[in-house]
């Protein structure tokens, strides 16, 4: 009788370690703007018929990015030369050297030497660029010179009077119609410590919103028919941000967002994330990063 319990035993462990060995390991799950779980294909069918597609990323997240790769792909496969791409990656006055390489004028080596371009470009956003390098997508550097968005961190809009009328066409007009973000506003609040002056996490939260402005700005601009950005997910996050003022420069568009959250368990959505876009790919947080 012990020996059969033993044997029992065996078999309910070996049972169990099997079950889990074959438990799948999704990679991501996607969800609707109403925390239902959906699929990619159902993403892509509604982020198609938008005139502009906001994917909001989290910049270190190895799925984020492939999956960035991807919706760009099927977006062009969908509209084809109707298609631009745009990134807070790029900033406006790196745009000439931008169209040099994706023109074959300059070379890669060049072009990585000439540009601002953030660490882990050739782990995330390489593959993007030589996408539409192959494919002769327009590639829009959208956002405000860092140096610019600087000087307002440290002495507000009123900084920004100082620059050269040829500085300032790479800035959204001036002055700007400010609005404040609350999620940005709360993020740089509880940021603050001990000791800061009077008025820098305000003027943090100005900052933020001459780059949103500007990246506005610049899709407005560039806007012909079809228009895909990659941004941080604050950039868009519950249709503010970018999508605030872009709504004053081209009032009218469809609009689609697309935010990137990592979780604990990805079967179901976090109930604080609701609100903050039409679509959620939702990531383990135990994926690697890329850095």
């Amino acid at each position: 009788m012990e020996t059969m319990k033993k044997i029992i035993a065996l078999l309910a462990c070996c049972l169990a370690a099997a079950t889990v060995a074959a438990q799948e390991k999704k990679a991501y799950a996607v969800f609707d703007a109403n925390g239902r779980e959906t699929d990619y294909g159902q993403m892509m069918k509604s982020l198609g018929e938008q005139d502009v597609v906001f994917i909001g990323e989290v910049h270190n997240c190895a799925i984020a990015h492939w999956m960035e790769y991807e919706i760009v792909r099927d977006l062009y496969a969908l509209h084809k030369d109707r298609l631009t791409i745009g990134a807070e990656m790029f900033e406006r006055d790196g745009q000439l050297v931008l169209d040099e390489y994706l023109g074959g004028v300059i070379s890669a080596e060049r072009f990585e030497k000439e540009s601002k371009l953030w660490p882990n470009y050739k782990t995330d956003y390489a593959a993007i660029v030589e996408f539409a390098k192959a494919n002769g997508i327009p590639f829009v550097a959208t956002n405000v010179p860092r140096r610019y968005a600087n000087i307002v961190s440290r002495g507000g809009f009123e900084a920004l009077d100082r620059l050269t009328d040829e500085a300032k066409r790479y800035i959204a007009p001036l002055p700007l119609d400010y609005v404040p973000n609350r999620l940005v506003d709360a993020y740089f609040a509880a940021m603050s410590m001990p000791g800061m002056k009077s008025g820098s996490t305000e003027n943090l939260s100005k900052a933020q919103a001459i780059k949103d402005a500007t990246m506005a700005w610049s899709i407005a601009r560039s806007l012909e028919s079809k228009f895909v950005h990659l941004n941080g997910s604050f950039h868009s996050m519950g249709r503010a941000g970018i999508i605030t003022y872009l709504d004053r420069y081209r009032p009218g568009l469809k609009i689609g967002t697309v935010e990137v959250v990592r979780q604990e368990n990805i079967g179901k959505l976090d109930e604080k994330a609701l609100g903050h876009a039409d679509f959620y790919i939702c990531v383990p947080k135990s994926m690697t990063s890329t850095y």
